[in-house]
């Protein structure tokens, strides 16, 4: 049996395949963790949704923004973005199947030694801690009156977290630090306004995973979300979205379960080009220096698939 852990597909459907092909990725065998916006922006969003669906255990997801995004719009409670491309989805005879699978899957999930997210885990927040987070979030997905909170979901505000927060203020900043977060300060206010590489980050701020005292320090950490990010030189994160909706690579990271004692986690990455091609406006390509966010342990090769 092998493990996987993919970045953003964004609806890549043509490259999720060729990625599965080059891992030789068997349904029946093998188990790949998707990081988070599993939709939109790529060409075949739908086919990435049935795919996911259809693979049950096999295939084991956490939502990202864009996931969410699907979501408030599927319900009325957002305008698509000129940019979505989830009008498949939304008038597909599954369509309701579809996306109450979607609204039922974590934000977070701990497997094998790994805590993976969409985006990042706030410095005050333990392993244990984001997972009790998570729940509260699954208990009001899985709420009959979900769409209550979707619809009180989108704002930036509380920026910081307080464990005295209650309501769509608690919640709020749950999914805004699990699914948007790239940047905060020492006190864990987040900023959402950078998207670029962190050497682009504003007076006082700095990629989530570099704050001193950071509670999860030491506990690998796998996300996606960041695409413009470079090179990280930790042992305990590793990035994953390579910018496969902007013409970038698609990537996995085949890895071996690591114990309560590890430190570090033997990871190897592999990666297939993304070549579609993109609506016009849309995010140029990375430069090809920015698709080398990808982490390894020392000593590891990362194989590269072209």
């Amino acid at each position: 049996m092998a493990l996987y852990m993919i970045g953003d597909v964004q609806g890549c459907m043509p490259s999720l395949q060729r990625l599965l092909d080059t891992l030789d990725f068997s349904a029946s065998r093998d188990t790949v963790y998707l990081l988070g916006d599993l939709v939109n922006r790529g060409p075949d969003s739908l086919g990435v949704l049935r795919w996911a669906h259809q693979a049950g255990t096999s295939a084991l997801c956490i939502q990202g923004n864009h996931d969410l995004n699907l979501l408030a719009v599927a319900h009325g409670l957002r305008k698509p973005h000129r940019k979505d491309t989830l009008d498949e989805i939304l008038s597909a005879p599954d369509r309701n199947t579809l996306l109450n699978w979607l609204r039922l899957q974590p934000l977070a999930r701990h497997a094998h030694g790994w805590l993976m997210v969409h985006a990042g885990v706030l410095p005050q927040w333990t392993v244990d801690t984001t997972l009790a987070l998570n729940a509260e979030f699954e208990s009001a997905m899985a709420s009959p009156d979900f769409t209550a909170f979707l619809n009180v979901m989108y704002g930036n505000t509380p920026d910081v977290w307080d464990d005295n927060l209650l309501g769509p203020d608690r919640l709020r900043v749950v999914v805004n630090a699990l699914t948007r977060l790239r940047l905060c300060d020492t006190n864990g206010r987040m900023e959402f306004e950078t998207k670029d590489d962190a050497a682009a980050a504003p007076p006082g701020f700095m990629p989530w995973f570099d704050v001193p005292d950071r509670q999860t320090a030491g506990h690998p950490i796998a996300f996606g979300h960041w695409s413009t990010l470079r090179n990280t030189h930790r042992d305990d994160v590793l990035p994953l979205d390579s910018g496969c909706v902007w013409g970038g690579h698609l990537s996995a990271a085949r890895l071996q379960p690591i114990g309560p004692t590890d430190s570090t986690a033997t990871v190897e990455v592999i990666s297939v080009p993304c070549p579609q091609a993109q609506k016009p406006g849309a995010e140029p390509p990375l430069p090809t220096d920015a698709k080398k966010g990808n982490r390894k342990k020392p000593g590891k090769s990362a194989a590269t698939c072209c």
